[in-house]
């Protein structure tokens, strides 16, 4: 240990000297720069003989050649990757990152940030995979948490019993489907076991198959389509990846051949209007937004006058989801539902509340309390690819009936995707 720790010194010093010239050396040819190089290795190799000299005085222990060679590469390659480093910094002037990225500390930032590097190479790959490809790849943790505890419990079976439903039962409510979600599910499972005769427990998948398709697809006659012109409020609590689902929606309408304009409306959440404009800038689409703290009312009216002068398709609000105050809330909902009536009548007007899939069961009340204030059209729910509890949209279409319009299972703009329940259905129980 003590001759790498004098050599680091050694190192150190020697490291901040070619720091110190980087600047000068930058202007030298070719020529006087390979004589550098020379110098600089002959320099490196003399400072680790030293310290071997020393070591050895002091411990009476031979260092062997092979030892001291590649101590004087690894040293070597350190300095050059630190020349090497130094080098772009003065080239590129020195820039820094982006200070207002830096200085927005909310929830949705990791994501998004994540979420710019996949944008931009492109993922042409994804779109090889197919909807149905990501979709399938996307839910595999849900998949594996249901069926796979599912196929334990049948495997465990020789016959169809009570036991069986019971463990199954548990089963569902482990998987997020909720309590009442998962007493229809048994009942109706019971019934047809009844009626059917069933007794090899293996036909209970199939049966439970039907079952979660049947209410996925109740109600939903046809895929969801944004009709222009809309006016699209998006709410959320702060960390569900509101801010993420906004832009991944614009670029998506946009990529659709469809003109987007977005309206910072969240305008007390801290760096809400920030992230907006950094979303807006990777799509090329304009953001409207006053500063922080102002009237959320007035951003929206400057927004719809904006789209109707500019003949937008979609106009998407970003909009407070605070709900420790519920009236508070609600007074606000509908200050801006005046304003877009009064402003712009012929706009077709959506709700999305967004939500984050891997609270579970928290996601059902957010959407329960949420509906009280809010006439919801639709919901998003994120993150699907990161959690075993997908089983919540089958317990939030149950319990609510609100149509899931839109599903995230992936970080990718492509990953957003919107919600057809056959396709969900087919991805939840395909292998």
């Amino acid at each position: 240990m003590a001759f790498f720790d004098f050599l680091k010194g050694k190192d150190q010093k020697n490291e901040t000297e070619n720091i110190g010239g980087m600047t000068d050396s930058a202007e030298e040819t070719s020529e006087e720069k390979t004589e550098e190089q020379s110098e600089k290795e002959e320099t490196v190799e003399e400072i680790v003989r030293d310290a071997v000299d020393e070591i050895e005085d002091e411990t009476d222990e031979h260092i062997g050649e092979d030892v001291v060679k590649e101590v004087v590469e690894n040293v070597t390659k350190i300095e050059d990757e630190v020349k090497d480093s130094v080098r772009k910094s003065v080239e590129s002037g020195g820039e820094e990152k982006d200070e207002t990225a830096d200085e927005t500390p909310d929830e949705d930032t990791a994501a998004e940030e994540k979420a710019e590097a996949e944008e931009d190479e492109t993922p042409v790959e994804e779109h090889k995979k197919g909807f149905f490809a990501r979709l399938k790849e996307g839910l595999e943790k849900t998949r594996k948490n249901i069926f796979g505890g599912v196929d334990a419990i049948l495997g465990g079976f020789t016959k169809i019993d009570d036991d069986l439903f019971d463990e199954l039962e548990e089963s569902l409510i482990m998987a997020d489907l909720g309590v009442d979600t998962t007493l229809k599910i048994i009942e109706n499972l019971r019934k047809r076991v009844k009626k059917e005769r069933a007794e090899d427990p293996s036909l209970i998948k199939g049966m439970l198959e039907d079952e979660i398709t049947a209410i996925l697809e109740e109600g939903v006659d046809e895929k969801f389509e944004v009709k222009s012109p809309c006016v699209m409020l998006v709410i959320g609590v702060n960390g569900v990846g509101k801010t993420t689902t906004i832009g991944k929606l614009a670029a998506n309408y946009k990529a659709e051949g469809k003109k987007v304009l977005l309206a910072a409306a969240d305008t007390f959440r801290a760096a809400a209007i920030d992230q907006l404009r950094i979303w807006g800038e990777r799509s090329g689409i304009d953001v409207i937004c006053h500063e922080e703290n102002s009237d959320p009312a007035a951003v929206v009216f400057d927004a719809v006058n904006a789209a109707k002068s500019r003949k937008a398709d979609v106009l998407i609000c970003d909009t407070a989801g605070r709900l420790h105050n519920k009236k508070n809330l609600m007074e606000e909902l509908k200050k801006i539902a005046r304003v877009i009536g009064r402003e712009y009548p012929e706009a077709n007007s959506e709700v999305f509340l967004v939500l984050d899939a891997t609270t579970g069961q928290n996601a059902l009340q957010q959407a329960k309390l949420f509906n009280e204030v809010a006439d919801i059209t639709g919901l998003v729910l994120t993150k699907l690819d990161g959690t075993a509890k997908g089983g919540i949209v089958i317990a939030i279409k149950n319990e609510l009936n609100i149509p899931v319009r839109y599903i995230g299972v992936g970080e990718g703009i492509g990953d957003l995707q919107l919600f057809d329940p056959r396709e969900f259905s087919k991805a939840l129980f395909s292998k």
